[in-house]
């Protein structure tokens, strides 16, 4: 596969991870070259001395650490597209698309470290590699290589206000929807059509979160728009999300964002409304829905688009899994598509986990329009799509689940 990165890029990403690596390792080992206490030193006197200073060391070392998360994966899938399309792509999807192939999803390292109480600073930096990471930065303005493998890179701050009034700036991951980017943090190996067609990826900006009990949490967002490191006008873009629980089983998220989203033009503002619920029913069984509602002006005429989504997941013991997911999306007049279409989808998939972080779905997804839109083989356009995919993804943390 040939490198979305100049060389530069990918010497930079490269040192950056290998620095990252070298640190987590030389932690442990510094520590055990010397076994006296840094306290000891210190009485006798002696505190300016190699010894203490490599303790020093060894100890900053080890709080950086103690405190920051270090993750990372590997995803990687097979797919085979019944249609067997001359462009050997899946359409409607954004990730999993190739036909018939091995491929890479994504890659990433991640260091992570929440504020607190007793260390109010933090910080979130995820470096991503892979055509997913391609897809995420399509829409940057100007040259996205520049961000393409940057997955998330912001700075925190908990202030010491009430229950933790907590300020995020820098580029993050949206709040909408309820799939996000990551494979394995979804119930199915693929991603919605709502996922995919009706919401953002992630903004840049600032966000401020207050959690008023542990039943109702708001947050706010003021950003450069959808999916853009870089504007691409003048006017900024502002969110709102509220997540209620009134029992422990229920969570209910509503999110409202808008803002002007077209090129030099701050006039037409795009609105989006997305809720998510969830609900366990059980120790086994596990429930969600989720709807969005899209509207803008474009060069001068009102679209919209809106799409709902119902999912299940039932947990046979601790490795075997199923879910499910139904949903219907109107595109209608177009603008996510490009054809002003109805379309259904099903899919279900079976995983496997395995306790040391591999994890192994199975999924058949069967996509139909009321268009024909689908290519099949050669020319055909036909209004079905079905696909196969098995989806192998290994991940590990530092810190324990």
């Amino acid at each position: 596969m040939t490198s979305v990165l100049p060389a530069a890029g990918r010497l930079t990403c490269m040192a950056v991870v290998g620095a990252m690596l070298s640190a987590f390792v030389a932690g442990p080992v510094m520590a055990q070259e010397s076994d006296r206490p840094f306290a000891l030193d210190r009485a006798r006197g002696d505190a300016g001395d190699q010894p203490s200073s490599q303790a020093g060391q060894d100890s900053a070392i080890l709080t950086f650490f103690k405190d920051t998360e270090l993750s990372g994966f590997v995803d990687i899938y097979y797919g085979y597209n019944f249609n067997r399309p001359r462009t050997g792509l899946a359409q409607l999807r954004n990730f999993d698309v190739q036909h018939n192939s091995f491929s890479i999803n994504l890659a990433e390292i991640s260091l992570n470290k929440v504020p607190t109480a007793d260390s109010r600073g933090g910080f979130r930096l995820d470096l991503d590699y892979g055509p997913t990471a391609a897809t995420v930065h399509a829409s940057e303005p100007g040259t996205n290589a520049v961000f393409q493998n940057l997955g998330q890179a912001y700075l925190s701050y908990l202030a010491p206000a009430g229950q933790g009034l907590q300020f995020d700036l820098g580029a993050f991951v949206t709040q909408h929807g309820n799939e996000v980017i990551k494979t394995k943090d979804n119930w199915n190996y693929s991603r919605s059509l709502l996922f995919a067609l009706a919401i953002p990826y992630y903004h840049m900006g600032a966000r401020v979160t207050y959690p008023f009990s542990s039943r109702f949490t708001l947050a706010g967002v003021v950003v450069n728009g959808w999916n853009n490191i870089l504007d691409n006008n003048t006017g900024k873009t502002v969110g709102i999300q509220a997540v209620v629980k009134p029992v422990s089983a229920l969570t209910i998220i509503q999110n409202y964002m808008g803002g002007p989203e077209q090129n030099d033009n701050n006039q037409d503002w795009r609105h989006l409304s997305d809720t998510t619920v969830m609900y366990t029913a059980g120790s086994r069984l596990a429930l969600a829905a989720n709807c969005d509602y899209g509207i803008d002006r474009v060069a001068g005429v009102r679209v919209a688009w809106r799409g709902v989504a119902g999912y299940a997941r039932y947990q046979a013991n601790g490795w075997l899994a199923a879910a499910s997911r139904f949903e219907y999306y109107d595109d209608r007049n177009g603008v996510t598509t490009g054809t002003a279409q109805k379309v259904k989808a099903v899919t279900l998939t079976g995983e496997v986990k395995h306790r040391d972080g591999v994890l192994m779905r199975v999924e058949y997804r069967r996509d139909v329009s009321n268009a024909p839109f689908f290519l099949k083989n050669a020319a055909e356009i036909v209004k079905n799509q079905d696909t196969f995919t098995v989806g192998l993804v290994y991940a590990f943390s530092t810190k324990a689940p």
